[in-house]
């Protein structure tokens, strides 16, 4: 049995997609365990960009089935314009499985998404694709599962079910226009026969491959801090990106999971609404943001970006059991005479060496940074620990130090070839 877990350990966009890309070449199956079309994951391959949202990032790879899991909140319509892109770019989409217990993500959802984002005093800064909706269904016991759309006819009775249950909501509290049923029903008519030989009961199928000892890739969206549980609620995500949500996500005992490789981005970012104690509001700030190309795969919309924390990424470390450490887009980094990390929060005077859960007292948090000398060498083409300069080497040796976690992988470049390898991740 071989396991591998890829997660995020900040807000996410921390290049999971090209690490998954990378150790996907040597699995047999990759299976997509939370989240929906609400990742935006970036795969550079031969210079020729491939953004994904519902598709696993492993789907490049043709010969590794590519599942998504039973904790995916699944746009059918969505899932079908990828696959539609990847074809018309010569790719191969005939590997991909959809677990018969994913959640159907419905036009409706989409719909009260906007509304409620609209209507809310607090805004969370949701990327209105109708996640935190479906999901809510999920949990209140209404959500349509995939299985459930094989009969159409059964189908269609429980999508007049669901849609008069959520027009009341859209009329009677936000006195929006109904959706209609007919037309929604003819939509999904137009799809069944593309969609329904895609599913299948996934969950005896990825634990049966790893009792063939087939290697397994688990790929999660977001990241540790915008888990629900544990990122910085309420300004998170809907699900549970940590190795955690892998057990319930793909339905495979804790025990099964071997090598948990954490990515970490060499500075932070962020997107939407919540506190961020690194975060640099001024040129710094600009200029990172200018050098990495910090815009949203799936908004467009710029990042917020700061500095390391690495209370946040101790604080994943510590959630997913890390392994190991993927070190992405240190050359950004290249030409600064000096950078900083965050060891700490100070908050009324007495300094936090972990996360707090209020997130008023996060908000008033004074970072308590330790500054490494920068370098001037551009690393986007070095290949070898050993043609580091020093001063990113000691800015490296730092965070295995702190996190108490192996940097296994560092990414120079965003190609998928743009890697120097440390150790193996196994």
């Amino acid at each position: 049995m071989s396991s591998q877990v890829v997660v995020g350990t900040q807000w996410g966009d921390e290049g999971k997609g090209k690490i998954v890309d990378v150790l996907a070449e040597k699995a047999d199956m990759i299976v997509r365990f939370q989240g929906g079309d609400n990742a935006g994951h970036t795969v550079i391959v031969n210079g020729k960009k491939y953004v994904l949202h519902l598709l696993p990032s492993g789907i490049l790879h043709e010969e590794a089935t590519c599942v998504i899991g039973p904790g995916v909140v699944c746009n059918p319509f969505v899932l079908l314009e990828e696959m539609q892109q990847l074809e018309e770019g010569g790719l191969k989409c005939d590997h991909i499985v959809i677990s018969d217990r994913a959640q159907m993500l419905m036009p409706y959802h989409r719909y009260q998404d906007q509304l409620e984002e609209e209507a809310a005093n607090s805004k969370i800064g949701t990327t209105k694709r109708g996640i935190g909706p479906c999901y809510a269904d999920k949990y209140a016991r209404r959500g349509i599962r995939f299985h459930e759309f094989i009969n159409f006819e059964t189908f269609k009775v429980r999508l007049k079910e669901c849609l008069d249950f959520k027009n009341k909501l859209f009329t009677a509290v936000y006195g929006a226009e109904p959706m209609d049923y007919d037309s929604m029903v003819a939509d999904f008519e137009k799809i069944h026969d593309r969609i329904v030989p895609m599913i299948k009961e996934t969950t005896s199928m990825v634990n049966k491959a790893l009792d063939e000892d087939k290697t397994v890739l688990f790929e999660g969206a977001q990241a540790c801090m915008l888990d629900i549980n544990y990122g910085t609620y309420p300004f998170v995500t809907s699900s549970s990106p940590t190795s955690a949500g892998v057990t319930t996500g793909a339905g495979v005992a804790p025990s099964r999971l071997q090598t948990i490789v954490g990515v970490v981005k060499a500075y932070s970012t962020r997107v939407g609404e919540g506190p961020f104690v690194t975060e640099l509001l001024d040129e710094q700030g600009a200029w990172i943001r200018e050098h990495g190309f910090e815009f949203g795969a799936t908004t467009g919309r710029p990042r917020r970006c700061g500095w390391l924390d690495l209370l946040v990424v101790k604080h994943a470390a510590m959630l997913n059991g890390l392994t190991d450490i993927v070190l992405t887009k240190i050359d950004v980094l290249s030409g600064l005479d000096t950078l900083k990390v965050c060891t700490g929060y100070e908050i009324d005077g007495k300094v936090y060496d972990y996360i707090p859960s209020d997130q008023a007292d996060v908000a008033k948090a004074k970072p308590v940074y330790k500054e490494f000398k920068g370098w001037k060498e551009d690393i986007s083409k070095m290949s070898s620990v050993d043609e580091l300069p020093k001063e990113c080497l000691d800015y490296i040796k730092f965070i295995e130090e702190f996190t108490n976690v192996r940097v296994s992988m560092i990414s120079v470049g965003p190609d998928r070839v743009n890697n120097i390898y440390v150790h193996d991740i196994k």
